[in-house]
C-alpha cells in the first residue's frame, strides 16, 4: 500500500504517459510505421528529466512502446516493416520510471476510418475499463472491478482474454496482486486505500482464446478477430478511484 506521497509520485510518471499518448494519437495514420511510433515514443519519455521508457529491456523487450495491429492482443514489437493501413487499429501499451516509480497506461488507436464494428469494440472496451476502474474503492474486492468489465463486455457480444490479467505497480513494473478481467462481485482480494494498481481490459470481438506467436512475444487472438486494449494505471483512496494515467 502507497502513501499520498507516493501515489503523487506515480502520478508524475504517469501524466506522461497521459501526454505521450496524446502526442502520438495525430501520429497513428495509414502508412506510419510501428517503429516510427516507437522513435518519437522514447524521445518523447526522456525529454522529460529523469524519464526512462519502463518497457525496454524489460524482460528482454527490444523497444519503449508495444504496438499490437488488429487481431495483435499485446505485446506487438515494433518495426519498420509494419506499416499501418487504413482501417487498422493498434493499441499502445507504454510505461515509464521516473525517480524509481513506475506507471503503466495503453489506448487503441484507429488508422484512418474503422468499420462500424471496429468502433463499437473500442468504444466498448473503454466503456469496461470505465466500469473496472469504478469498482476500484476501498472496501471492494477484485472480482467487482473483474465483474463490471466483464459484463460491459460480455453484454456487447465480446470475449474477455482470461490468460492475461493486470497487475499492481509501483517501485516495480509489475507487482501482486493481479488485476483479472473477469470475476464475481464479492470476491478475491479486499481493496484498501494506497492500493494502485493497471486495470487493462483486453477485449476480442470474438472468442476469449489467444496464442503467442514464434517471436515469442506477440499475443493473438486464436480465432484472428480483432482485439482492443485500454489501460490506467489507478490508485485506490478513501473516496473515488483516482486515475494517475488520465
Amino acid at each position: 500500500l502507497r502513501s499520498p506521497a507516493e501515489i503523487r509520485a506515480i502520478g508524475r510518471a504517469g501524466r506522461i504517459l497521459a501526454e505521450l499518448h496524446e502526442a502520438i494519437e495525430p501520429r497513428v495514420v495509414p502508412g506510419a510505421t510501428t517503429a516510427e511510433l516507437d522513435r518519437f515514443a522514447e524521445d518523447f519519455i526522456r525529454s522529460h528529466d529523469g524519464a526512462e521508457p519502463a518497457f525496454k529491456g524489460l524482460y528482454g523487450f527490444p523497444a519503449t512502446l508495444c504496438t499490437s495491429i488488429n487481431e495483435e492482443v499485446v505485446h506487438g514489437i515494433p518495426s519498420g516493416r509494419r506499416r499501418l493501413a487504413n482501417g487498422d487499429i493498434v493499441s499502445v501499451d507504454a510505461g515509464v520510471r521516473l525517480d524509481g516509480w513506475f506507471a503503466d497506461a495503453a489506448r487503441t488507436f484507429a488508422a484512418g476510418v474503422v468499420d462500424d464494428a471496429t468502433t463499437t469494440l473500442l468504444q466498448v472496451t473503454q466503456e469496461a475499463l470505465a466500469a473496472g476502474i469504478e469498482q476500484a474503492r476501498a472496501g471492494n474486492h477484485m472480482g467487482d472491478i473483474g465483474h463490471a468489465i466483464q459484463q460491459v463486455a460480455e453484454a456487447a457480444g465480446f470475449g474477455v482474454v482470461r490468460d492475461l490479467v493486470g497487475h499492481g505497480i509501483g517501485r516495480e513494473f509489475h507487482e501482486e496482486p493481479q488485476v483479472p478481467n473477469y470475476g464475481k462481485p464479492g470476491r478475491g482480494l479486499r481493496l484498501q486505500a494506497g492500493l494502485v494498481i493497471a486495470i487493462e481490459p483486453m477485449i476480442n470481438a470474438g472468442g476469449i482464446g489467444i496464442r503467442t506467436l514464434p517471436d515469442r512475444w506477440t499475443v493473438v487472438s486464436a480465432d484472428g478477430s480483432r482485439s482492443a486494449h485500454f489501460e490506467q494505471t489507478v490508485a485506490v483512496t478513501e473516496g473515488a478511484p483516482l486515475v494517475l494515467t488520465g
